[in-house]
């Protein structure tokens, strides 16, 4: 350590004015500091007294320092200045806000994209620092900072002239602030040592230099591949128990493939860290220049055609290990003849099935739905499921494991996606956007969405989501805050939700599906950029896409496909071929069963019918006493205030719209009442069962119309607001009031009131519930005084009473948690769903213009489908209810599993 005293804040050297330490170690204390000159913030390097105090050093030093000074690359933190006042040398160095790739790699293996995009770059300032005569000599993970503007080559602090002796002397490049790593300060990591001693850390240090050799320009080439090898597998390329076992390894033993530790690599990278580490410098490449042509080369690969070579029997064993139907089918063609002739090995495509939790379902084709999602490195599957007692979590399996982990916290969870890092998870719930890690732990609340439809998380820390059902995008810092907004509906074309956002492997551009008033004619797949609200249209599409493997995969009718896609140029190019036939679409919500990772990883949901639900008749004690003819993708029952008929909204899966229809429930029969390109959907009667009110999006945003229920007549408009949306409408006994969902703030913030209209006098809607948290489930009792109604005001949606309509005090109905009340005809008793899908019931007494309430009590367990948006109703007695249970196999099948889907398509 130096012997002079710790600078203290303010402390002059120079025009450069010290603010605060950042670190210290062997080469010396490093501090922030501003340079008064230029205003700017510095980093001020402190040379250790040893250095300064040997005049030959010294010299040596600040020769090379000039040398490095030189070097004006952007990849290379900048050395501005060297200096000496009163017996205290330093180096005056480029200030750098990120984290180091060690720090990084602490969150596991980089993404092929990602890492390939990083070495291009380092390979470039390291080819260019060749070209000048200048070694680096210590490369490894902690001395490469990952800044905003791409990684920073920093601590040539150990870099030396190829054409001079012995070791330089320039102090390493520090860390930008207190939080992050210091390691290449350390005595350890980056040593001084004076000429003809072995500099740099060992476990990236080529065999030749370990044995005393003078390194050159492919001795920076062999630590390359370590740090190549170990950014795309997340472990070092030289491994051992202890030092000298390490030592051992660079010497004498032959470093894994890196297609034995990540199978689905590109061949070509697999041969390009191969090269890097060959033992003999002379075998390796000759300089980094050849290198970075390879890495473009590779960039710029077919992917269907630069598939990994195939690994050793024992290492595709190994992940085989978490296949769980018994049963593997892999396609190996060719391989015999390809050991014997020399023909390169194409690894086999591996396909499996995939269980969900013992006891449970998959939760796939609910509204409030989790569909399974890898994550980019391939390693686990998220996915939401109801357990054995009905209670919706999120799950996160490893794929070499046979378990999958529910995380507490995460209840009725929706939507999943994953960091970049492939770490944590982002999902939606209570209507919340919010974050937890991979691994179990506390959930963090992001921001306010009131009814997500998707999200997607940029490796520069921004989320891209859908807040609610008919809404743009918006962007907002992982970490929280006000969120922004990233897309703008383009009204004039019929636009009325962007949703399903995808990152795109530079970070900045994203893939989202804009859905239009036109339905599957209209709907199309958009690219997106931060910074800018407008879109730009790919291509048309029924549904969201996702980027993969140089492919983007999207659905035509039920057949996944894959398409030639350029992530550089934003260009789709040749024709869509198959990749897997009848896979799952959550119609609902147009969102079709399937994911992929950027390591060659797909899978999806498989299903003739999926998607389509049953309306079962069940009794207080849960026993199925009948159903209505004809399982469909039905939405928001609702039977007639005499119970005769039943009116409900289809999914239409070729026009990818929803449509009124009415059930004649006791001949069996019905009749479609809605038409057109739009969706009208979630009807509600009259109460003398002439009129069906709903919603329909026909007109930029939801709005409330009318229809006579008998079909004859034309639509009517109830409320088009100009500023406002409005939703599910309900009608008042006495035929007074229609009481609906008012949603606000369709950019940033967006609110959901329960408000009513007048159907009398001035027709001037007013609210009923009106607050920062969200509403939903509004249900007027018989008698027309009171009104039920969910909120999230606790921290979970809990169902309450108020007077009606003078609102004021109210009740808390359920006690841990409830949705979609009821009421029976006499409004003594009241209906809801609690968290694990039972259907309760509350005896209600509102004498003396008060609530009073009896003990809750669970009738039977539902097992329904759109908790939230009433997926059930009750006869006017209370003894049975009409329930959307979905199809009885829905979400206990297996999903398929396939690795290297990739190399079928060339087939």
């Amino acid at each position: 350590m130096p012997a002079h005293m710790a600078l203290t804040s303010g402390t002059k050297l120079g025009p450069y004015e010290i603010l605060a330490p950042l670190g210290a170690g062997g080469m010396g204390e490093v501090y922030r500091a501003r340079d008064t000159r230029l205003g700017r913030d510095v980093a001020i390097k402190v040379l250790p007294s040893h250095l300064s105090s040997n005049p030959d050093l010294k010299q040596r030093m600040e020769r090379e320092a000039r040398a490095i000074s030189s070097l004006n690359h952007p990849h290379i933190c900048t050395l501005h200045d060297v200096g000496s006042q009163g017996g205290t040398d330093f180096l005056v160095m480029e200030h750098l806000q990120g984290e180091t790739i060690a720090d990084r790699l602490q969150r596991g293996a980089i993404p092929l994209g990602e890492t390939l995009k990083i070495a291009m770059q380092i390979a470039d300032a390291l080819d260019k620092a060749h070209a000048r005569g200048i070694l680096h000599r210590d490369l490894k993970p902690g001395n490469i900072m990952l800044t905003k503007n791409g990684p920073k080559l920093m601590d040539f602090g150990l870099a030396k002239p190829m054409t001079g002796v012995g070791a330089s002397a320039v102090g390493p490049l520090t860390p930008s602030t207190p939080t992050m790593s210091v390691a290449s300060l350390s005595a350890s990591a980056s040593p001084l040592t004076e000429k003809g001693t072995v500099v740099g850390t060992f476990q990236y240090m080529a065999p030749e230099v370990l044995q005393g050799a003078e390194a050159d320009a492919r001795s920076d080439i062999f630590s390359f591949g370590c740090l190549l090898f170990e950014m795309v597998t997340g472990r070092r390329a030289f491994e051992g128990k202890s030092q000298f076992s390490v030592l051992g390894a660079i010497l004498d033993k032959e470093a894994d493939r890196v297609s034995a530790v990540q199978p689905t690599s590109p061949a070509r990278l697999d041969e390009i860290v191969h090269l890097c580490l060959a033992k003999n410098p002379d075998q390796r490449y000759g300089c980094m220049h050849d290198v970075k042509i390879q890495l473009g080369v590779l960039a710029n690969a077919d992917p269907a055609q630069d598939v990994a070579a195939a690994v050793p029997s024992a290492p595709v064993q190994s992940r085989l290990g978490w296949l769980v139907a018994g049963v593997a089918t892999l396609a190996v063609l060719g391989l015999a003849g390809a050991h014997f002739f020399g023909a390169p090995r194409v690894e086999p495509v591996v396909r499996s099935s995939i269980l969900p939790p013992p006891g449970g379902a998959f939760l796939m084709m609910a509204v409030e739905a989790g569909p399974p999602v890898l994550s980019p490195d391939g390693t686990r599957l998220a996915f939401t499921a109801r357990d054995e007692k009905g209670k919706i979590m999120l799950y996160v399996r490893p794929l070499n494991s046979l378990t999958a982990q529910p995380l507490t916290g995460t209840e009725e969870a929706m939507y999943p996606f994953w960091s970049p890092d492939s770490r944590e998870i982002g999902f939606f719930a209570g209507g919340k956007l919010r974050r937890i890690d991979a691994g179990g732990g506390p959930p963090q609340t992001i921001c306010d969405a009131a009814n997500g439809r998707g999200g997607a998380w940029s490796r520069d820390g921004v989320i891209v989501f859908t807040p609610t059902t008919s809404a743009a995008l918006l962007q907002v810092p992982a970490a929280g805050g006000t969120p922004e907004s990233a897309s703008k509906l383009d009204t004039s074309q019929g636009e009325n939700s962007h949703r399903w956002p995808v990152f795109l492997p530079d970070g900045k551009h994203f893939l989202y599906w804009s859905r239009t008033v036109q339905g599957v004619q209209g709907n199309a797949l958009d690219i997106g950029v931060i910074g800018s609200l407008e879109g730009k249209q790919l291509m048309k599409s029924e549904t969201m896409a996702v980027y993969a493997s140089g492919y983007l995969l999207f659905m035509r009718e039920q057949t996944l496909m894959a398409r030639p896609f350029n992530a550089r140029t934003l260009e789709v190019s040749g024709e869509a071929v198959p990749v897997a036939e009848h896979v799952a679409i959550n119609g609902g919500v147009t969102r079709p069963i399937f994911s992929a990772s950027e390591n060659g990883s797909l899978v999806y949901e498989t299903g003739e019918t999926a998607g389509n639900w049953n309306l079962d008749w069940v009794d207080r004690d849960g026993k199925q006493t009948g159903a209505v003819p004809q399982p469909d993708r039905y939405f928001y029952p609702a039977l007639s205030p005499d119970g005769t008929r039943l009116a409900v909204d289809l999914f239409n899966g070729t026009q990818g719209t929803q449509d009124i229809w009415i059930f004649d429930l006791a001949r069996g029969t019905r009749t479609r009442l809605t038409f057109g390109t739009a969706s009208q959907l979630s009807p509600a009667w009259s109460p003398d069962g002439k009129t069906i009110f709903y919603q329909s999006n026909a007109k930029s945003g939801y709005h409330l119309y009318s229809k006579a229920a008998d079909g004859s007549g034309s639509e009517q408009t109830v409320l088009e607001s100009k500023d406002a949306e409005e939703a599910i409408p309900t009608c008042s006994p006495d035929g007074r009031y229609v009481v609906y969902l008012r949603r606000t703030g369709a950019g940033n913030q967006p609110t959901i009131d329960v408000w009513a209209l007048p159907l009398f006098g001035d027709r001037k809607p007013f609210p009923l519930v009106q607050s920062a948290f969200l509403k939903g489930g509004a249900a007027v009792s018989p008698d027309g005084k009171w009104l039920a109604y969910q909120t999230n005001e606790s921290g979970r949606n809990e169902v309450y009473i108020t007077a009606f309509p003078a609102g004021g005090a109210k009740w808390q109905v359920s006690t841990n948690g409830g949705v979609a009340a009821r009421w029976r005809k006499d409004g003594k008793e009241l209906f809801f769903l609690d968290p694990t899908d039972n259907v309760v019931a509350v005896d209600v007494n509102t004498a003396n213009n008060a609530v009073h309430l009896g003990v809750s009590h669970p009738l039977f367990q539902a097992s329904a489908i759109q908790r939230q948006s009433g997926p059930y109703d009750v006869t006017a007695d209370g003894k049975k209810f009409l329930i959307n249970t979905g199809n009885l196999k829905e979400g206990s099948e297996p999903l398929t599993l396939v690795l290297n889907w990739t190399a079928e398509l060339k087939k």
